[in-house]
């Protein structure tokens, strides 16, 4: 299991790609977004351009994680990022993130690129498990990630302070026996 590659995944609606020093200003404007630093706990302060040139410029280099740019096949726009990481090689699982933009909202896009990054980690890559955290006031993103095939598995009480109230996270993972029965589409499989 190793983070070394960087692949291209492609989608209906999505393109997983590698990231690229050029990514730099798209992802600035992203991550200036209110909804993107609120849904993501991120802090408020402004990135820096050399900051975010470095850090995009070498995802690509990284063995201890995987960074993808979500792109929209519709106008080959990126939109976000997916990203595996906390690798933990001896139990094969890691952490998954990803955030969307404004311009990739509300179309399906994060639900596919999540899709695409899991079917990669399980098929592709032998991961045992998936995991992640969604806060409790991101209900959208907690639907997605349902669709996708994660399963709560409970609570982390009050992980964020944002606007002076203590926000909780929910634990959510998928296991490789669940994705190779649903293929990120647990819904159907029920039917």
């Amino acid at each position: 299991m190793s983070f070394s590659e960087k692949p291209m995944l492609t989608g209906e609606k999505t393109v997983l790609r590698p990231f690229t020093v050029d990514d730099a200003p798209v992802m600035a404007e992203i991550l200036r977004d209110p909804d993107v630093l609120r849904l993501t706990g991120s802090p408020v302060e402004e990135f820096e351009a050399e900051r975010l040139r470095q850090w995009y410029g070498t995802r690509a280099a990284q063995t201890d994680r995987m960074d993808l740019g979500v792109v929209d096949r519709a106008t080959g726009e990126l939109v976000g990022e997916a990203v595996l990481f906390e690798r933990d090689a001896r139990n094969h699982n890691c952490t998954f993130r990803i955030l969307v933009g404004p311009r990739g909202r509300d179309r399906g896009l994060g639900t596919e690129a999540t899709r695409l990054i899991l079917g990669h980690a399980f098929e592709q890559l032998g991961l045992h498990r998936v995991s992640l955290h969604v806060f409790t006031f991101n209900p959208r993103a907690r639907r997605a990630y349902e669709k996708a095939g994660f399963v709560a598995e409970g609570v982390e009480r009050q992980t964020l302070l944002h606007d002076g109230e203590w926000i909780d996270a929910v634990r959510m993972s998928v296991l490789d026996h669940e994705w190779a029965a649903h293929r990120g589409r647990p819904t159907a499989t029920a039917a």
